[in-house]
């Protein structure tokens, strides 16, 4: 059962331990400085050879360097957290990646990479998490990013779609299945965030044509992102579950 204590004006997580992939940079960088900002201790989980100094910026937080599609990752990961900061309260499964080709000439290995580090990696990196919160019985939360492309097509995107889409549908069944220790575990579905790689590749004319066709006339920032993130995790959102949250400036609702 997912308890609830009473409405929380400040969403608070003070105290709170959070892993989060893909930390070092973009959406998983700005959401770890929103949790720092509420209290949270943090683990960082990125490919980045640079994660600890990145982490060590953030105050209360360590870095583990490693590859989310390693399979002995997650549970490195889950003991670097306890022996920092003595248990996980959150994860939030940021880290991915795209491969833009068409249906008819994507290779397998682009594709087989994209489904391994957006969807496999994330999936095992829930299930360890998940199964540490079962087995010490924290009522704890998980958030995974999907995107807008898992609730429609773009052109060019199909493994991006793919396990975008897969994301979204692997996280009703967690929700499903582990609303009953206290665990809610829910997606977010940005448009084009503005992170380094996104400016890269959404700047000029291409951008401003995807733009002209969203209500906002703009795309999002990695902040927006983090916001909703941290509000997903925070007692605020106790009966919010299975849920993916599009943060597309109305993209989708056409």
């Amino acid at each position: 059962m997912i308890p609830y204590s009473g409405a929380d004006l400040d969403f608070s997580l003070s105290g709170k331990v959070a892993i989060v992939t893909g930390g070092a940079a973009g959406i998983g960088h700005s959401t770890a400085k929103f949790f720092a900002a509420k209290g949270v201790k943090i683990v960082l989980a990125d490919l980045s050879p640079e994660v600890q100094q990145i982490a060590g910026e953030l105050g209360n937080a360590i870095g583990v360097q490693g590859d989310v599609t390693n399979p002995e990752y997650p549970k490195a990961v889950i003991e670097a957290a306890v022996k920092a900061f003595g248990q996980v309260d959150i994860l939030v499964n940021s880290a991915g990646i795209v491969a833009l080709d068409s249906a008819e000439s994507i290779s397998a290995d682009a594709w087989n990479k994209t489904i391994s580090v957006n969807l496999s990696a994330s999936f095992f990196m829930a299930q360890a998490v998940g199964k540490y919160m079962i087995d010490n019985n924290i009522k704890g939360s998980i958030v995974n990013l999907a995107s807008q492309a898992g609730v429609i097509a773009l052109d060019k995107h199909v493994a991006y779609c793919a396990s975008k889409g897969a994301i979204i549908s692997m996280t009703q069944v967690l929700a499903l299945e582990w609303g009953k220790h206290g665990i809610r575990v829910n997606a977010v579905s940005p448009t084009v965030v503005m992170t380094e790689l996104g400016r890269k590749a959404w700047s000029g004319p291409v951008g401003d044509t995807f733009k002209a066709e969203m209500p906002s006339q703009r795309f999002a920032e990695p902040d927006e992102i983090a916001a909703c993130i941290t509000f997903l995790c925070s007692n605020g959102a106790a009966m919010v579950t299975g849920h993916n949250l599009l943060i597309d400036g109305g993209f989708t609702i056409k």
